[in-house]
């Protein structure tokens, strides 16, 4: 029964990945605007190479990994291809677990762009293992995420994409991407400790700069926490709102 749901899973993920990646929401959000803020940052600085790939690498894996996942359940209902996939022998998990392989892989793929860029710049490296761990959970933790925006019943994806930015903004100033943790006010460090991105940021902060403003196992351990309670919200009010959306 597992393995039947995970091969639907598998199976949702690859619909998801022909039809939503090319979306102009997923394009916009996705790649071009975390961008251009990157671009807004930088301009007129002087900021190490390091540094400036560890900022790029945290929001480019950020905004792709929540892209894709917040669309896919309200475009489905306004085009009327979600009661089908409902009445389908797969369970609403397997198929918010199918979304979230399609946002995981995007975010995987394009994160890779920044560590080639960096390699290219010449950028070392200190742990890609550490850094190869980060990126993969992260990408869940923030697929995962991605599936709770998409939450209120509203079948008009335009209102999600408003809805996930409310959010995501402020996680991006908060956690360290463009002031480091040591430079903000204590409320600032209090505030960035229930950010997702605060401890990805460290992580990769750690494994190309060689530094670090928490203990490694407690950046993971945090990564996972806010996984599983991303997953488990997400399903919760999912199968409740569910039908809802029909």
């Amino acid at each position: 029964m597992l393995g039947s749901q995970l091969r639907r899973s598998l199976a949702v993920a690859e619909k998801d990945i022909r039809i939503y990646y090319l979306k102009a929401p997923v394009v916009i959000f996705g790649i071009l605007f975390p961008m251009f803020l990157f671009l807004a940052f930088l301009i007129g600085r002087s900021i190490p190479i390091e540094v400036m790939i560890s900022c790029l690498l945290s929001m480019t894996l950020f905004f792709t990994a929540t892209a894709v996942s917040p669309v896919i359940l309200p475009w489905e209902g306004s085009v009327g291809t979600l009661e089908r996939l409902i009445s389908a022998p797969v369970s609403i998990p397997a198929i918010l677990l199918g979304d979230v392989l399609a946002s995981f892989i995007f975010g995987v793929v394009i994160s890779i762009v920044p560590i080639a860029f960096g390699l290219l710049l010449g950028v070392r490296i200190y742990s890609p293992l550490v850094l190869a761990t980060a990126i993969l959970l992260s990408a869940f933790c923030f697929s995962y995420l991605g599936t709770l925006f998409s939450t209120p019943p509203t079948n008009v994806p335009s209102n999600i994409m408003m809805i996930s930015n409310l959010f995501k903004f402020p996680l991006v100033f908060i956690s360290g991407i463009f002031i480091p943790l040591e430079q903000m006010p204590p409320w600032g460090r209090l505030i960035a400790l229930f950010s997702p991105l605060t401890y990805l940021t460290d992580l990769i902060r750690y494994s190309i700069q060689g530094i670090s403003s928490y203990p490694i196992l407690l950046d993971f351990a945090a990564i996972v926490l806010f996984t599983v309670m991303f997953m488990v919200l997400a399903m919760v009010i999912h199968m409740r709102n569910m039908p809802k959306r029909l």
